[in-house]
């Protein structure tokens, strides 16, 4: 794939975007809120599908390479994490997302879908790794109803209300932004 310079100043211009919206934090009891997901989304929704992976696989790249950029610091120990599924979870959930939004005109209706599809894929990459290093590596046994109520029930209704934000963002920055004329980047 070869890339403009547009591209890449774009793309890592979402990377340092989305390491910002991770360090804006709202304390929660289970979750803290983050930008974080909603700036993956936007990646995608923005750059399109690829272009939007690829910028949030250079902010995972730059965390597993040391750059605090992770809101738990960075290095590649963070593998080892329960939480890092999520973070590769970001990364074909912004591509799902992009290549949902640009299979035709940006309405709010296919953004909205793009960023629960999107969803869909982060929870699932996330969840199985949560339950895999819980069980597997960390010696944190934990039951499929335990995953459920605090990886899903309790944290997804923060993130639904994140992607009709993004979806409402996306639809109203788009135009000003000129790729629903030009489609530059998709």
């Amino acid at each position: 794939m070869k890339a403009k310079t547009r591209d890449l100043v774009l793309i890592a211009l979402f990377s340092a975007i989305i390491t910002v919206g991770g360090f804006i934090r709202i304390p929660l009891p289970v979750c803290p809120f983050t930008l974080q997901y909603t700036c993956t989304m936007l990646a995608g929704m923005f750059l399109g599908g690829k272009r939007g992976a690829a910028s949030v696989a250079l902010y995972v790249i730059l965390g597993l390479l040391g750059v605090p950029v992770f809101t738990g610091g960075g290095g590649l120990s963070y593998v080892l994490q329960p939480t890092f599924g999520y973070l590769l979870g970001f990364i074909v959930g912004a591509f799902i997302t992009g290549a949902i939004a640009y299979t035709g005109d940006f309405t709010f209706k296919r953004l909205l879908i793009g960023a629960l599809a999107g969803l869909a894929a982060v929870y699932v990459i996330g969840m199985v790794w949560f339950y895999l290093s819980s069980n597997l590596w960390l010696g944190k046994p934990l039951t499929l109803w335990q995953l459920f109520l605090s990886c899903f029930l309790l944290v997804a209704p923060k993130d639904l209300v994140l992607c009709v934000i993004a979806a409402f963002l996306g639809r109203r920055l788009m135009p000003v932004l000129h790729l629903t004329d030009e489609r530059v980047c998709a």
